[in-house]
């Protein structure tokens, strides 16, 4: 295969796939030898087609018309990092309450919760910490119910208002509410009222 020819299956996934995404080398493995891959790639981040997040990950930066590009997003970035891991994972604390509409807290700081590599990275003035967790902070990890334990667990000193718990059920599917309701009696205690609250249409 030639470079040129690289070049444009390189070119025309990242076209198809549009704005927003975010990518690893990783994401062209089948295409060809890595090290062409990393050179067509950083062809195109010199051309101003894509963004270096940091090493190893990209993007293809969404237009603002008065901001400019975007900021990277953060789940994006989270998504292709561990894209092909058989890692667990999941978002926790402030960002997961602010994810479901909880919270309208922006941290500075966004905490994965793995059974993988622990680590750090930064994402402009975002820091990103993927830290190891046990299994029983992992319930439905990587999954809607995964996001809702993790927000609930966060904002236990203030507690769920009967609003805003009313709010967050009517934002979940089914298949969400059923599998909170399944994961019951995995939760620690002062946490399974407030799930069977958030369930009970589910249980009726």
């Amino acid at each position: 295969m030639s470079t040129k020819s690289l070049h444009q299956q390189v070119t025309a996934r990242i076209e198809e796939h549009g704005e927003g995404w975010t990518f690893t080398p990783r994401d062209f493995a089948d295409l060809g030898d890595p090290r062409l891959v990393g050179t067509v790639l950083t062809r195109l981040v010199r051309r101003g087609r894509v963004r270096r997040v940091r090493r190893g990950l990209y993007d293809c930066p969404k237009a603002h018309p008065i901001l400019g590009k975007t900021a990277p997003d953060p789940m994006a970035a989270v998504r292709a990092l561990m894209e092909g891991s058989s890692a667990q994972w999941q978002v926790s604390g402030a960002y997961a309450a602010n994810l479901l509409g909880l919270s309208e807290q922006v941290p500075g700081r966004i905490v994965i919760l793995t059974n993988g590599v622990p680590r750090r990275m930064t994402l402009g003035k975002l820091t990103l910490i993927f830290r190891r967790a046990a299994p029983r902070n992992l319930l439905g990890a990587g999954r809607p119910a995964g996001l809702v334990i993790q927000a609930i667990r966060h904002l236990r000193e203030r507690g769920l208002e009967a609003r805003r718990l009313g709010q967050l059920r009517n934002k979940l599917d089914a298949d969400t509410l059923s599998e909170l309701s399944a994961l019951t009696p995995k939760l620690p205690a002062w946490m399974r009222p407030i799930v069977q609250r958030l369930t009970e249409r589910t249980n009726s």
